[in-house]
């Protein structure tokens, strides 16, 4: 196991159960698993695997039914609502699949918007940094425009600038390419890769696409809740093969 100090995610023995008798659902099944700083984790699996649960577990969305979860060094399967809310606002960064823009903020408006909601003045590191990230993310001429006069792809580099502004311990993506098209998709992940590899920033992705995955220098894979495997990075053919496997039972 990963020492603590380099640990931003950890799931230990974690179990989620919905409903009770018969209608009983384990979306997630003693789940353990370390998620390293800098790394980025693809989590994939058949379709009700439990990779959304997952993601909301690690957010501090759902309560864990059984066991341990652990982000940025707080005990999150012991915080209040509250102290979650604040662990997500300070620790916490995210891409989702829809963009989740503000349609009437700007892209510089969007980006420096956990920090209006938080109540912080950018320092002057912040500043450059965010400067820094609209440059390379290919926003510098596009930072007075509404997410509605962009396209697809510039609307996800917009919410990935926005993820990574405050330098969150974690940025989690849900599906960041479902709504693109082949080239921004590749763009997007490409930055995402950038972003762990270069800016040391940890990534946890959950998709159920291979190329997608195959950009990730890890692949967690499960199935009926539980984790049955962890690879290191993969093609794209090697994942399809992969999942192909567990939706038969024969992996």
């Amino acid at each position: 196991m990963e020492p603590v100090s380099d640990t931003v995610v950890s799931f230990h023995s974690v179990s989620k159960v919905y409903g009770h008798g018969a209608g009983e659902v384990r979306a997630l099944d003693d789940v353990t698993v370390v998620v390293p700083r800098g790394g980025f984790t693809a989590v994939m699996g058949p379709s009700g695997s439990g990779k959304s649960t997952f993601m909301n577990v690690a957010a501090g969305l759902d309560d864990v039914t059984a066991g341990e979860v652990h982000v940025a060094g707080r005990p999150l399967h012991q915080l209040d609502d509250r102290a979650r809310t604040i662990l997500r606002r300070e620790h916490v960064g995210f891409v989702f699949q829809s963009f989740n823009l503000v349609p009437t903020l700007d892209v510089r408006e969007n980006v420096l918007l956990p920090f209006e909601l938080a109540g912080r003045r950018l320092s002057a590191d912040e500043r450059g940094w965010v400067e820094h990230l609209l440059a390379v993310l290919g926003l510098a001429d596009r930072i007075d425009h509404r997410p509605g006069e962009l396209s697809g792809g510039q609307q996800q580099r917009v919410a990935i600038a926005r993820a990574l502004a405050s330098h969150p311990a974690v940025v989690l993506a849900d599906e960041p390419t479902g709504n693109l098209d082949t080239r921004s998709s590749r763009e997007v992940l490409g930055l995402l890769r950038t972003a762990s590899r270069e800016y040391g920033q940890t990534i946890v992705m959950v998709s159920h696409d291979p190329v997608a995955a195959s950009y990730a220098d890890r692949v967690l894979v499960l199935a009926d809740g539980r984790l049955v495997g962890d690879h290191p990075a993969m093609s794209p053919q090697q994942i399809a093969e992969l999942l192909i496997g567990f939706e038969a039972g024969v992996a």
